[in-house]
Protein backbone atom coordinates (compact mmCIF):
# COMPACT_ATOMS: atom_id res chain seq x y z
CA UNK A 1 0.00 0.00 0.00
CA UNK A 2 1.43 3.38 -0.97
CA UNK A 3 0.97 6.71 0.82
CA UNK A 4 -2.01 8.75 -0.29
CA UNK A 5 -3.27 12.23 0.40
CA UNK A 6 -6.55 13.55 1.71
CA UNK A 7 -8.04 16.92 2.49
CA UNK A 8 -7.60 17.89 6.14
CA UNK A 9 -10.94 17.18 7.86
CA UNK A 10 -12.72 19.69 10.06
CA UNK A 11 -11.86 17.79 13.23
CA UNK A 12 -8.07 17.89 12.74
CA UNK A 13 -7.40 19.76 15.99
CA UNK A 14 -6.86 23.12 14.28
CA UNK A 15 -8.63 25.79 16.34
CA UNK A 16 -8.19 28.72 13.98
CA UNK A 17 -9.73 28.91 10.53
CA UNK A 18 -7.15 29.58 7.81
CA UNK A 19 -9.53 29.84 4.88
CA UNK A 20 -8.28 32.47 2.43
CA UNK A 21 -4.86 32.59 4.09
CA UNK A 22 -1.69 31.82 2.09
CA UNK A 23 -1.16 28.59 4.01
CA UNK A 24 -1.51 25.08 2.59
CA UNK A 25 -1.50 22.00 4.81
CA UNK A 26 -1.31 18.68 3.01
CA UNK A 27 -2.05 15.50 4.92
CA UNK A 28 -0.46 12.28 3.70
CA UNK A 29 -1.29 8.86 5.09
CA UNK A 30 1.53 6.32 5.43
CA UNK A 31 2.03 3.06 3.60
CA UNK A 32 1.59 -0.28 5.35
CA UNK A 33 5.08 -0.58 6.87
CA UNK A 34 5.28 3.02 8.08
CA UNK A 35 1.75 2.95 9.52
CA UNK A 36 3.09 1.06 12.55
CA UNK A 37 4.86 4.30 13.51
CA UNK A 38 2.98 7.20 11.92
CA UNK A 39 -0.68 8.12 11.96
CA UNK A 40 -0.18 10.63 9.19
CA UNK A 41 2.30 13.16 7.82
CA UNK A 42 1.33 16.84 7.78
CA UNK A 43 3.13 19.16 5.40
CA UNK A 44 2.41 22.88 5.75
CA UNK A 45 3.76 25.47 3.34
CA UNK A 46 3.15 29.20 3.67
CA UNK A 47 3.97 32.47 1.95
CA UNK A 48 3.07 35.63 3.87
CA UNK A 49 3.64 39.20 2.72
CA UNK A 50 6.32 41.24 4.46
CA UNK A 51 5.13 42.42 7.87
CA UNK A 52 2.29 39.88 7.99
CA UNK A 53 2.14 37.22 10.70
CA UNK A 54 -0.19 34.29 11.24
CA UNK A 55 -0.46 32.18 14.38
CA UNK A 56 -2.69 29.12 13.90
CA UNK A 57 -3.69 27.48 17.18
CA UNK A 58 -4.00 23.73 17.58
CA UNK A 59 -5.50 21.43 20.17
CA UNK A 60 -3.21 18.54 19.34
CA UNK A 61 -4.01 14.89 19.08
CA UNK A 62 -2.92 13.00 22.20
CA UNK A 63 0.45 11.91 20.88
CA UNK A 64 3.87 13.26 19.93
CA UNK A 65 4.86 15.00 16.71
CA UNK A 66 8.27 14.82 15.08
CA UNK A 67 8.78 18.04 13.12
CA UNK A 68 11.58 18.72 10.63
CA UNK A 69 12.16 22.31 9.46
CA UNK A 70 15.03 24.04 7.64
CA UNK A 71 16.81 24.96 10.87
CA UNK A 72 15.56 22.42 13.41
CA UNK A 73 14.34 18.87 13.96
CA UNK A 74 12.40 18.30 17.19
CA UNK A 75 10.15 15.81 18.90
CA UNK A 76 7.20 17.66 20.45
CA UNK A 77 5.40 15.66 23.10
CA UNK A 78 1.68 16.24 23.65
CA UNK A 79 0.81 19.65 25.07
CA UNK A 80 -1.61 19.97 27.99
CA UNK A 81 -3.43 22.89 26.40
CA UNK A 82 -3.44 24.81 23.14
CA UNK A 83 -0.24 25.07 21.12
CA UNK A 84 0.79 27.18 18.16
CA UNK A 85 3.62 28.99 16.43
CA UNK A 86 3.92 32.25 14.55
CA UNK A 87 4.40 32.00 10.78
CA UNK A 88 6.28 34.68 8.85
CA UNK A 89 7.66 34.98 5.34
CA UNK A 90 7.93 31.79 3.28
CA UNK A 91 8.50 28.41 4.84
CA UNK A 92 7.66 24.75 5.17
CA UNK A 93 7.63 21.99 7.77
CA UNK A 94 7.58 18.21 7.57
CA UNK A 95 5.55 16.80 10.43
CA UNK A 96 4.99 13.22 11.53
CA UNK A 97 2.06 12.59 13.85
CA UNK A 98 3.39 9.52 15.61
CA UNK A 99 1.22 6.71 16.86
CA UNK A 100 0.68 7.11 20.61
CA UNK A 101 2.96 4.26 21.64
CA UNK A 102 5.96 5.18 19.48
CA UNK A 103 7.61 8.16 21.20
CA UNK A 104 8.45 6.33 24.42
CA UNK A 105 10.44 3.74 22.47
CA UNK A 106 12.29 6.46 20.59
CA UNK A 107 13.13 8.47 23.70
CA UNK A 108 13.93 5.47 25.88
CA UNK A 109 12.03 6.86 28.88
CA UNK A 110 8.60 7.86 30.16
CA UNK A 111 7.27 10.88 28.32
CA UNK A 112 5.99 12.24 31.62
CA UNK A 113 9.62 12.89 32.63
CA UNK A 114 10.58 14.70 29.42
CA UNK A 115 10.51 18.40 28.52
CA UNK A 116 7.96 19.58 25.97
CA UNK A 117 10.53 19.48 23.14
CA UNK A 118 13.41 17.04 22.55
CA UNK A 119 16.05 17.49 19.77
CA UNK A 120 16.11 14.49 17.44
CA UNK A 121 19.82 13.89 18.02
CA UNK A 122 18.88 12.88 21.59
CA UNK A 123 16.46 10.18 20.44
CA UNK A 124 17.33 6.49 20.64
CA UNK A 125 16.40 5.70 17.03
CA UNK A 126 18.83 4.68 14.28
CA UNK A 127 19.25 6.63 11.08
CA UNK A 128 17.10 9.65 11.89
CA UNK A 129 19.85 12.28 12.00
CA UNK A 130 21.28 10.97 8.71
CA UNK A 131 17.81 11.28 7.14
CA UNK A 132 17.44 15.01 7.85
CA UNK A 133 19.52 16.43 4.95
CA UNK A 134 17.56 14.38 2.41
CA UNK A 135 14.20 15.52 3.80
CA UNK A 136 15.35 19.14 3.77
CA UNK A 137 16.67 18.97 0.19
CA UNK A 138 13.46 17.48 -1.15
CA UNK A 139 11.23 19.88 0.78
CA UNK A 140 13.34 22.86 -0.34
CA UNK A 141 12.81 21.67 -3.92
CA UNK A 142 9.03 21.55 -3.39
CA UNK A 143 9.02 17.75 -3.66
CA UNK A 144 6.67 16.73 -0.83
CA UNK A 145 6.24 13.24 -2.28
CA UNK A 146 10.00 12.71 -2.38
CA UNK A 147 10.32 13.70 1.27
CA UNK A 148 7.53 11.31 2.26
CA UNK A 149 9.15 8.52 0.24
CA UNK A 150 12.49 9.04 2.02
CA UNK A 151 10.84 8.92 5.45
CA UNK A 152 8.77 5.86 4.51
CA UNK A 153 11.93 4.02 3.45
CA UNK A 154 13.62 4.87 6.75
CA UNK A 155 10.65 3.82 8.87
CA UNK A 156 10.39 0.53 6.99
CA UNK A 157 13.80 -0.49 8.35
CA UNK A 158 13.02 0.13 12.04
CA UNK A 159 12.03 -2.58 14.55
CA UNK A 160 8.29 -2.59 15.20
CA UNK A 161 6.88 -1.02 18.39
CA UNK A 162 6.51 -3.38 21.36
CA UNK A 163 3.42 -4.84 23.01
CA UNK A 164 2.83 -1.92 25.40
CA UNK A 165 3.13 0.58 22.57
CA UNK A 166 0.56 -1.29 20.51
CA UNK A 167 -1.76 -1.52 23.52
CA UNK A 168 -1.57 2.25 24.11
CA UNK A 169 -2.30 2.82 20.42
CA UNK A 170 -5.41 0.65 20.76
CA UNK A 171 -6.51 2.45 23.95
CA UNK A 172 -6.24 5.85 22.28
CA UNK A 173 -8.07 4.62 19.17
CA UNK A 174 -10.87 3.25 21.36
CA UNK A 175 -11.34 6.57 23.18
CA UNK A 176 -11.39 8.38 19.84
CA UNK A 177 -13.97 6.03 18.32
CA UNK A 178 -16.27 5.49 21.32
CA UNK A 179 -17.50 8.79 22.71
CA UNK A 180 -19.56 6.93 25.32
CA UNK A 181 -16.31 6.17 27.17
CA UNK A 182 -16.28 9.08 29.61
CA UNK A 183 -14.87 7.53 32.79
CA UNK A 184 -11.37 6.23 33.43
CA UNK A 185 -12.84 3.24 35.27
CA UNK A 186 -14.88 2.24 32.21
CA UNK A 187 -11.84 2.52 29.96
CA UNK A 188 -9.78 0.35 32.33
CA UNK A 189 -12.54 -2.27 32.42
CA UNK A 190 -12.74 -2.29 28.61
CA UNK A 191 -9.13 -3.47 28.47
CA UNK A 192 -9.25 -5.59 31.65
CA UNK A 193 -6.67 -3.37 33.33
CA UNK A 194 -6.49 -1.91 36.81
CA UNK A 195 -7.01 1.85 36.94
CA UNK A 196 -3.50 2.50 38.25
CA UNK A 197 -1.98 0.25 35.59
CA UNK A 198 -3.91 2.14 32.90
CA UNK A 199 -2.80 5.48 34.34
CA UNK A 200 0.89 4.49 34.38
CA UNK A 201 0.70 3.00 30.89
CA UNK A 202 -0.98 5.99 29.24
CA UNK A 203 1.04 8.62 31.11
CA UNK A 204 4.31 6.89 30.29
CA UNK A 205 3.60 6.79 26.56
CA UNK A 206 1.74 10.10 26.13
CA UNK A 207 2.83 12.26 29.05
CA UNK A 208 -0.64 12.67 30.53
CA UNK A 209 -3.14 10.24 32.03
CA UNK A 210 -6.35 8.68 30.68
CA UNK A 211 -8.60 11.38 32.19
CA UNK A 212 -6.76 13.98 30.09
CA UNK A 213 -7.02 11.67 27.06
CA UNK A 214 -10.80 11.46 27.33
CA UNK A 215 -11.07 15.23 27.84
CA UNK A 216 -8.88 15.95 24.83
CA UNK A 217 -11.15 14.21 22.36
CA UNK A 218 -14.28 15.77 23.83
CA UNK A 219 -12.81 19.26 23.51
CA UNK A 220 -11.57 18.62 19.97
CA UNK A 221 -15.08 17.60 19.01
CA UNK A 222 -16.55 20.62 20.81
CA UNK A 223 -14.23 23.05 19.03
CA UNK A 224 -15.01 21.50 15.64
CA UNK A 225 -18.75 21.81 16.27
CA UNK A 226 -18.47 25.44 17.43
CA UNK A 227 -16.33 26.29 14.40
CA UNK A 228 -18.90 24.92 11.97
CA UNK A 229 -21.17 27.07 9.84
CA UNK A 230 -24.16 26.11 12.02
CA UNK A 231 -22.84 25.73 15.60
CA UNK A 232 -25.15 23.97 18.08
CA UNK A 233 -26.57 25.51 21.22
CA UNK A 234 -24.09 25.23 24.08
CA UNK A 235 -26.50 23.33 26.33
CA UNK A 236 -27.15 20.81 23.54
CA UNK A 237 -23.46 20.40 22.81
CA UNK A 238 -22.62 19.91 26.50
CA UNK A 239 -25.25 17.19 26.78
CA UNK A 240 -24.10 15.41 23.63
CA UNK A 241 -20.50 15.37 24.89
CA UNK A 242 -21.50 13.90 28.23
CA UNK A 243 -20.97 16.89 30.52
CA UNK A 244 -23.11 17.17 33.63
CA UNK A 245 -24.25 20.64 32.60
CA UNK A 246 -23.38 23.61 30.40
CA UNK A 247 -21.47 25.36 33.19
CA UNK A 248 -19.12 22.39 33.64
CA UNK A 249 -18.52 22.23 29.88
CA UNK A 250 -17.88 25.98 29.65
CA UNK A 251 -15.36 25.93 32.52
CA UNK A 252 -13.40 23.04 31.03
CA UNK A 253 -13.46 24.53 27.52
CA UNK A 254 -12.23 27.92 28.75
CA UNK A 255 -9.50 26.38 30.93
CA UNK A 256 -8.00 24.51 27.97
CA UNK A 257 -8.87 26.62 24.92
CA UNK A 258 -8.45 29.98 26.62
CA UNK A 259 -11.86 31.43 25.72
CA UNK A 260 -15.47 30.64 26.68
CA UNK A 261 -17.21 28.45 24.07
CA UNK A 262 -19.63 31.20 23.05
CA UNK A 263 -16.84 33.72 22.49
CA UNK A 264 -14.81 31.09 20.60
CA UNK A 265 -17.75 30.32 18.29
CA UNK A 266 -18.32 34.03 17.61
CA UNK A 267 -14.62 34.64 16.89
CA UNK A 268 -14.22 31.72 14.51
CA UNK A 269 -17.55 32.50 12.82
CA UNK A 270 -16.23 35.95 11.91
CA UNK A 271 -13.24 34.34 10.21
Amino acid sequence: MSPHTAAVPRSNGLLTRTGGEPVRIERVFPGEAASAFVRHYWLPRWTLPEGRELRPQVLEYPTANLVIEPGSALLHRANRGVSGRTLRGTGWAFGMLLRPGVARGWTGTSLRSLPAVVPVDELAVDGLVALLPLVRRTMDAGDDAGAVSAVESWLGGLPLPGDDARLVDEIVATVEADRDLRRVEDLAARFDLGVRHLQRLVAGHIGFGPKWLIQRYRLQEAAAALRSDDPPALATLALELGYADQAHFSREFRAVIGAPPGAYAAREGRR
